[in-house]
């Protein structure tokens, strides 16, 4: 069994269970930390396994330009080619290839991208040259790469636009979505009858997700909702510029598809994880995974995450008053940084806010290593406190304290 629902929280949408993979398996509700280029920045795969990180994502975008897939194939797949072991889900490309079109053109006066009801033309944002993407490329790719989880292609659309192209972009992911799953169900008969000619294919399950489009409009939500709930997909993903980034529209588009979501398979909301209060809310509506590359980037700007409703549970370690301070990121904190585990059965101090304010304002590397470690512990940690409350049918009064 793919996915296993074991809590439902009496007071809320809230629920927990277990995703199982070839690489491991996943309690959800689960923050997901983001490695676009095979790499989560400035950590290694011993740094994630230390913080317990029970999934991480790929980019397929990314990795389609650099190094490519057959390359990536070529070396073992993912997992070996970036000495991780436990479960990967990759995107399908189609956000990527989404924010390529909100910029018009190149310094050529190229356009970056071109969509066609096939599939999608645009540009390399490193080097100009031309890539094409269809369900079925995207697809194939995701295969190469090795990835557990893979994303039907899909086609994401402005918060801004008008419903005629918001309508015609949803039908478009529809049909792509109907491609998406055909030619992921002839790979893995052609792999069940080992006659598949395409090159270094992984042999191990593989599971597909279908992404619910629509923008900001309620009906063409729920129609998406319905037709993607009803094809044989093994997740759910709700998609969309707004998910993440706009959190009344993302409450507003939850509680309009979740009557038609499937009950047995899990729910996905992408690109989600700006704020810790962002994780409460779409937890309570019913949704089991999320990503954001927030707690890695602000780490590199020296934005970390604190327990702090005051502040919004931010804290910028560059300010000049924590020159002197000599307390740790967060006294409450458990992470390596701000409470190290004992060595020789002696503790140890953990790093100080002056120390880690010392490395940003002199541009060393490891405060923004160090940061991140933090952050990641803060997301992944939270969870965790999610999954223990929702099983007690707490969820809501945790929700509380943190919101």
């Amino acid at each position: 069994m793919f996915f296993k629902l074991t809590h439902q929280d009496k007071n809320s949408r809230a629920r927990t269970g277990v995703i199982t993979t070839a690489h491991g398996k996943i309690e959800t509700p689960i923050f997901m930390p983001v490695g676009t280029q095979a790499t989560v920045k400035t950590l290694d795969s011993t740094d994630l396994q230390n913080l317990k990180a029970q999934i991480i994502l790929g980019n397929t975008y990314h990795l389609h330009l650099r190094p490519g897939e057959k390359q990536i194939a070529k070396l073992g797949g993912l997992h070996k080619f970036m000495n991780w072991d436990k479960p990967i889900l990759t995107d399908s490309g189609g956000f990527q290839v989404f924010s390529l079109g909100l910029q018009k053109e190149n310094k050529n006066g190229q356009k970056f991208v071109k969509i066609d009801d096939e599939g999608v033309t645009f540009h390399s944002h490193i080097d100009g040259s031309i890539h094409r993407f269809t369900p079925e490329i995207a697809i194939k790719i995701q295969h190469q790469i090795g990835a557990d989880i893979i994303m039907a292609f899909d086609e994401c659309t402005p918060d801004g636009a008008e419903e005629k192209y918001i309508k015609e972009a949803m039908d478009r992911t529809h049909r792509w979505a109907e491609r998406s799953l055909a030619y992921h169900k002839n790979i893995k008969t052609l792999k069940h009858k080992n006659t598949y000619k395409l090159t270094n294919l992984q042999t191990y399950k593989q599971y597909l997700f279908g992404i619910i489009q629509g923008s900001n409009n309620k009906e063409l939500r729920q129609e998406s909702a319905k037709f993607i709930s009803n094809l044989d997909f093994d997740g759910i993903a709700v998609g969309g510029e707004s998910v993440g980034y706009n959190m009344e529209a993302t409450k507003n588009i939850l509680d309009w598809v979740y009557p038609y979501l499937p009950v047995n398979k899990p729910h996905y909301a992408m690109g989600l994880g700006q704020n810790p209060s962002d994780l409460f809310e779409v937890v309570e509506r019913g949704i089991d995974m999320f990503d954001c590359v927030a707690p890695t980037r602000q780490a590199r700007h020296g934005l970390v995450y604190i327990f702090d409703k005051k502040n919004k549970h931010k804290l910028d370690i560059k300010k000049a008053k924590y020159k002197n301070d000599k307390k740790p990121l967060d006294p409450n904190c458990t992470c390596s940084v701000c409470n190290p585990p004992l060595y020789k059965g002696r503790k140890q101090e953990g790093y100080t806010r002056a120390y880690i304010h010392h490395l940003f304002n002199t541009q060393e590397i490891t405060g923004m290593r160090l940061a991140t470690i933090h952050n990641l512990h803060f997301f992944l940690n939270l969870t965790a406190q999610m999954c223990k409350a929702i099983k007690q049918d707490k969820f809501l009064a945790l929700k509380k304290k943190w919101c």
